[in-house]
């Protein structure tokens, strides 16, 4: 995927720090908007790993940071829901001018109400989006109501949320109660996909509850098993924003995915520095997949790393070469696994070690009635795949680099 900073200015004149995550060609079919949990922010790694999820199925995702927090500009008071519902229309109206419009929004927390509010004042919305969304505005008032007390007598205050000192005043304490969401989303009439974890002790299950029940169809809710509120194991966000990709099929109309060019090569990779570890997009003429290096050395798991990725495409051929030796000989092979594994060993020359070589191990499985002695020509066939015969030769690269 490739990400581009974007400078919003909100209604206020304050500018919103935003990113549009972009799919591997760049050109996203649909637009949609995320908006973060309270006092969270759009480079939370959730956000990031549903936007970046959500790429892979076409839509480019613009993740922010409300008003007050993250690299936005302005104070925290000013961050109160009614603000973060303008910032989200904002933003709407930011990506319609100067892209396509928004047609899908999706909110953690209190950033779930917040785009079921905007979306009932925003018409390019076809469906909305919530995880472990309250049921009502006020309900965040719950993380610090021990200490709204003093707002009255004491004006501005600093109040303790999730172990982070914020200043609060008497407008953001009141702005809770302004919006009556079972209203909203009683009237909102556009797709809705609910999602909450059973287990959410910071906003509990029976808030997904009273949605769906006010919501009218069509409505979907799905059970994020074991997550929790935070959504703090990766492979929840990453499951979350495939089953979104997966959902919004049945309301957007499915268009071709136009390619990047290739530039005349067989494929091109492409890694941002500034956004990315090391997630690689590659792509071919008609196809998109994600390399990755794992956790363990600093990257984010996305894809195989660019040795599977080499062991893949040996995989491939092998199976593919043997499938047609197989059927020439009408032999009855039904089903084929190769087992490769790549890793460096040392070359042992009178006991003295001179160095290191690539080394790959390759396994054969064979399903069907087949004979000892056509077992053994297909191992050896498959040592005769084109992708076999390239690794074992001398290979020479030519280099050059392309002016901007």
């Amino acid at each position: 995927m490739k990400s581009e900073k974007l400078n919003i200015i909100n209604t206020k004149g304050n500018a919103l720090n935003a990113y549009l995550e972009l799919p591997a060609n760049q050109k996203p079919n649909h637009f949609a908007i995320f908006a973060h949990c309270f006092t969270c922010s759009g480079s939370f790694g959730p956000v990031r790993n549903i936007s970046r999820s959500l790429t892979n199925h076409g839509f480019g995702v613009i993740r922010f940071d409300f008003t007050g927090l993250g690299n936005s500009e302005g104070e925290f008071a000013e961050s109160h829901f009614s603000g973060n519902v303008d910032d989200l229309i904002s933003v709407h109206k930011y990506i319609k001018e100067n892209y396509n419009a928004p047609s899908l929004l999706i909110g953690h927390s209190l950033g779930g109400a917040a785009v079921l509010t905007a979306a009932s004042k925003l018409d390019d919305i076809k469906a909305v989006v919530t995880i472990a969304a309250p049921a009502t505005v006020n309900h965040v008032k719950n993380l610090f109501s021990h200490q709204l007390d003093d707002v009255p007598t004491k004006g501005d205050i600093s109040v303790n949320i999730g172990g982070r000192p914020f200043v609060v005043d008497q407008e953001f304490v009141d702005d809770f109660d302004k919006t009556d969401l079972p209203e909203i989303v009683k009237k909102l009439r556009k797709p809705l996909l609910i999602m909450h974890s059973p287990t959410d002790t910071i906003v509990g299950i029976e808030n997904a509850e009273q949605l769906y029940i006010k919501a009218r169809h069509p409505k979907s809710f799905i059970s994020l098993d074991n997550a929790d509120h935070l959504l703090s194991k990766k492979e929840d966000s990453v499951y979350i924003g495939n089953l979104i990709g997966a959902w919004v099929q049945r309301y957007f109309e499915t268009k071709e995915n136009s390619m990047l060019s290739t530039e005349g090569e067989q494929l091109v990779g492409h890694l941002n520095l500034l956004e990315d570890n090391f997630t690689t997009q590659i792509q071919t003429k008609n196809h998109t997949l994600i390399a990755d290096e794992p956790s363990s050395v600093g990257g984010d798991d996305f894809g195989p790393s660019p040795y599977e990725l080499l062991t893949a495409g040996l995989a491939a051929c092998t199976v593919m070469t043997i499938k047609l030796y197989a059927e020439r000989k009408k032999w009855p092979l039904e089903e084929v696994f190769v087992y490769i594994t790549h890793s460096k060993k040392h070359v042992d020359d009178l006991g003295e070690k001179i160095g290191s070589i690539d080394f790959i191990t390759k396994k054969l499985k064979f399903v069907g009635d087949l004979t000892s002695e056509q077992k053994t020509k297909m191992k050896e066939i498959a040592s005769k795949c084109p992708v076999h015969k390239t690794l074992a030769s001398e290979v020479k690269f030519e280099t050059e680099i392309i002016e901007q």
